[in-house]
Order: C-alpha cells, then structure tokens, then sequence
C-alpha cells in the first residue's frame, strides 16, 4: 500500500477560524476596518511587549512600509544577511537602497554580529537581522552598534512569532519589527503580516503610508504618496483565531523539533542547529545540514529519494547574494560569505507543521537513516570492487 504523502508545511486551522471569518463576512465588514482587525493589532501588540501593532497585506509589504517611514532612500545602504528569503532584499531595493551583505554566525544561522562594523560606511542608513526559521539573532551587540554608529534595526521576524531573545520577545527588540503570516508561517491568514514598534511617531508615519497616504483626519486628503497595504477584516479575524490558539501551535512545533534532533543525532553526516542558551524559538521549519561524505548523498539526492518515498522537503535558500539581481553588486563589493555559502549548499527544510504526527516524525527519520545507510553501503562497496584486483588467468602455451 502507497504511504500518505507528507507535505513540507500545511496550515493549521481550526473551527475557530471558519467561525470568526463567518462572523467577519456576515457583519460585511470585508475590508480593510472592522471589529477583527482592531482586536487583532491590539492582541499581537501586547503579545508581543510593543505598544503598536499595523496589520500589512504581507511580510514583504511590513519590510517595506518600515524602510519607507524610516525614510531609506536612494543611494542608501542597509546591512542584511544574505541567507533569508528574498523578500528582505528586495524590499530594500523597493526604496532604491542597496543591500550589504554579511556572513551568518555559524551557531545560530543568523547576522553575525562581529562581522557587522567592517560593512558600515557613510551612506549605511540600518541593520535588518532575520530571526531565521524562529531563532533570534543575537540582538544585543546588534543593537549596540546601531546606536553607536546611529543606525535604525528592522527586524525581519518573518519566521519567528513570538519567538523570545533573552526573555524578550522578537519584534520588540529593534525600531520596528515586521512579520508574516503566509500559509506556511506559524501563524497564517493565508497572506498577511505586521509591524510593531514602540514609537508613536513611527506608527503614524507607517499609518499613513499603509492607508495610500490619505490624512486620517480629512478624507481623501493625501499629502503624501503611500500604498495600500492594509490587512483585511476577514484576515485579521482569522488571526485572532490563531491568537487565541497560538500557545498549542507553538508548542507542538516545538516538540516536533526536539524530536527530530533526538532521532537524528546520531545519524552522521546529519549536523542540527543547538538554540542558543538566550534564545527561545518558534520554530517554522526544522533544518539541518547534511554533509555528501560522510551521509553518504548529498543533500538534493536525499531530497529526491524522500519524494520517492512520499515525504516533501525544501533545499535551504539560496544566498541573495548568489541570485541575478544581486549576483553583480555583491561581486563587486568583493562578498564573500563561506558560512552562507555551506549553509545554502547543505541545508535541507524538513516538514514541520502542527498536525504531523508522532509517527509521521518517526517515518521521516527512519527514511533518511535508511537513505544514507544504503548510499554509503554502495559507496563502500564501488570503492571495495575499484581496490580488489582481477585474478589473472593464465594462457595455455603454444605448442612447439
């Protein structure tokens, strides 16, 4: 009998959510104000310790309307790592900047911090860390260097909600925090994503930017171009949802991680990321790196023999700094990222989503024991036919 396929991610909704999105579309209050969407900011800006909460259309579009109302411009420079998800490039390049790219920090997969101060330069305006796949970056000595070189910090919490650094909560830590709510994050109104920020001004600047630039206090008065990024009633009521249940999902995204660390410790080839001892995360997707020599295949074979067996997983990004639109400007800034590099070339996304089971965790782990035990057993036994020598046969001699 053909096992069940077991997709890379899968959102978890609930009766809760079908509930309050009826309750949004019956009050007709489908756009962008309603009951839901008040509830929503106010609930995630308390969740996560700022006074503010915007509701955006996505992750990309909150990356962009704080580097908007943080006034990045053109010919401005901002530091970010090279391994994340596009998106945090690009909205940099969306207001005509340029993004620099640093090394991770071979522990925690995140911005470096010691590498930080060699790329600031006159036109460098802030810092964007990713919190990547729900580990916190190493804020403390990140915000240290904003302040000593005047420098804002957008921290892309895309895949970390309610992810905590040092006891405080990602998102919080920076001058705005954005993210997102894609239907594979780990909280999801299909598309959607925030802001948070602790500055009053800042909201208002975001506000206005959010809503196509019209003056709140005179309709349709616009004194400035702006977007439409606004969130909509029947998304944020799904998100309240999500609020209400978020301590379960987080919960079991956790303790699917620490099983997949168990499983596989021991398997080699196989090195996982430890959280560092500050650090609580939120887990999006469990990764680890697999190592061709001592596995036994490389990480894209592992990948297709998993589909062969019915399980979905993803290769880890591929270093902005590696892809066309950025390939150019990194050469010539002389980039040279070797962490990153190891990280995008081994990197394997496991599934990891609330409804897998037990068992699904263990038929993963037990694949990927069997598929490198079998390409090392084949590599082991080439190299033993390429040593062992022919046995000569001798020729009969040829008569006198």
């Amino acid at each position: 009998m053909k096992p069940s396929f077991i997709p890379v991610s899968m959102p978890d909704l609930s009766e809760l959510e079908t509930r309050y999105a009826s309750e949004a579309v019956a009050s007709t209050w489908i756009s962008s104000t309603g009951a839901f969407l008040d509830r929503f900011e106010e609930e995630f800006a308390v969740a996560s310790d700022c006074r503010f909460a915007l509701g955006t259309t996505s992750g990309t579009t909150a990356l962009h309307l704080a580097l908007a109302a943080l006034g990045l411009g053109q010919g401005d420079e901002v530091i970010v790592p090279s391994m994340t998800y596009i998106a945090t490039a690009n909205a940099v390049r969306y207001c005509g900047a340029e993004p620099i790219f640093v090394d991770i920090d071979p522990a925690t997969w995140c911005l470096d911090p010691s590498q930080i101060e060699a790329a600031i330069t006159p036109k460098t305006k802030g810092i964007i860390p990713v919190h990547l796949l729900g580990h916190p970056a190493d804020m403390d000595p990140i915000m240290k260097l904003a302040v000593t070189h005047g420098l804002w910090v957008v921290e892309d919490a895309a895949e970390a909600t309610f992810a905590s650094y040092k006891g405080r909560m990602c998102g919080s830590l920076g001058t705005v925090g954005t993210f997102s709510f894609f239907g594979n994050k780990i909280l999801t109104s299909g598309e959607g994503g925030a802001v948070t920020c602790n500055d009053e001004a800042l909201r208002h600047r975001m506000a206005l930017l959010r809503g196509q630039g019209m003056d709140p206090q005179k309709r349709y008065h616009f004194p400035i171009v702006g977007y439409n990024y606004r969130l909509t009633n029947v998304a944020a009521a799904i998100l309240c949802a999500q609020m209400e249940r978020r301590d379960g999902i987080i919960a079991r995204r956790q303790a699917i991680v620490r099983m997949y660390a168990e499983e596989l410790a021991d398997v080699p080839g196989i090195a996982i990321r430890q959280d560092a001892p500050w650090a609580e995360s939120a887990p999006w997707m469990f990764s680890c790196l697999i190592d061709p020599t001592t596995f036994g295949c490389r990480r894209d074979d592992l990948a297709a023999a998993l589909k062969e067996r019915e399980i979905d997983s993803r290769p880890m990004f591929i270093p902005i700094h590696r892809l066309p639109p950025y390939r150019q400007s990194a050469k010539k800034r002389h980039a040279v990222l070797p962490v990153t590099d190891r990280l995008g070339a081994l990197g394997i996304m496991l599934p990891t989503y609330p409804q897998l089971t037990d068992a699904d965790v263990l038929r993963i782990c037990s694949s990927i024991r069997d598929i490198g035990r079998s390409h090392l057993n084949r590599r082991i036994a080439a190299q033993v036919h390429r040593i062992t020598p022919t046995p000569s046969v001798a020729q009969p001699r040829k008569a006198a």
